[in-house]
Parts: structure tokens; C-alpha cells; sequence
């Protein structure tokens, strides 16, 4: 299984189009995995609870742990909360993926 991505928060979008990518990778692949450090954690909280609640996903499995992390500026190892997140595709996803294109395709159109 192909991972999403740690630092999933350095990307230079906003949190719909990370939804959207990671829709777009379930396409493909029947889950995906999210995972992320410290202060990213929230960011991937969020996408895989709109995940979700729009019937996208469901969790498979959620770990959370502490890994040591070195410190460039003192050199020292400092602990940093991980927490990893297997989402699966639902029984509908491929209903739900096609409704959002035919309205992404029809509000294209609209001006």
C-alpha cells in the first residue's frame, strides 16, 4: 500500500483540494493512508473526518505514537506525537465520486 503523505500540511493548497486528491487516489486504490508530526496532526484529523462525514471513507485503523526527532538548531532529540490514519473506500464511493463530477461538470458551465 502507497502512503499519503507525511507532511500532508507543507502542501500549498487548501484543504478541499487535499480532499480531492485524496478522493482521487481512492479511485485507484481501495485505501489510502494519512499520516503526519506535531502541529500537522490537526490538518489530517480534519481531511479524514470530512472524509467521512461526506461517506467518502471509513477509518480501517488509527495509531497514534511518539517518535524522537533531531533538533538541528541544539543537536538534541525531541519527541514529536505521530498519529497515522488507514482510511477505506465506503460500499458507495463510486456513486459519490460520480455525483461530484456530473456537478463539478454542470457548475463548470454556469457563469
Amino acid at each position: 500500500m502507497e502512503v499519503i503523505t507525511e507532511g500532508v500540511n507543507k502542501m500549498n493548497i487548501v484543504e478541499s483540494q487535499k480532499n480531492n486528491r485524496i478522493q482521487r487516489y481512492m479511485q485507484q486504490h481501495n485505501e489510502a493512508e494519512l499520516s503526519a508530526l506535531g502541529m500537522a496532526i490537526s490538518t489530517v484529523v480534519s481531511i479524514a473526518e470530512i472524509l467521512k462525514n461526506g461517506g467518502f471513507s471509513v477509518e480501517k485503523k488509527i495509531t497514534t505514537s511518539t517518535v524522537e526527532i533531531k533538533d538541528d538548531s541544539t543537536g538534541r532529540f525531541v519527541p514529536k506525537a505521530k498519529i497515522e490514519i488507514v482510511l477505506g473506500k465506503t460500499t458507495n464511493f463510486d456513486d459519490l465520486m460520480a455525483a461530484a463530477n456530473d456537478h463539478r461538470e454542470n457548475s463548470n458551465g454556469v457563469e
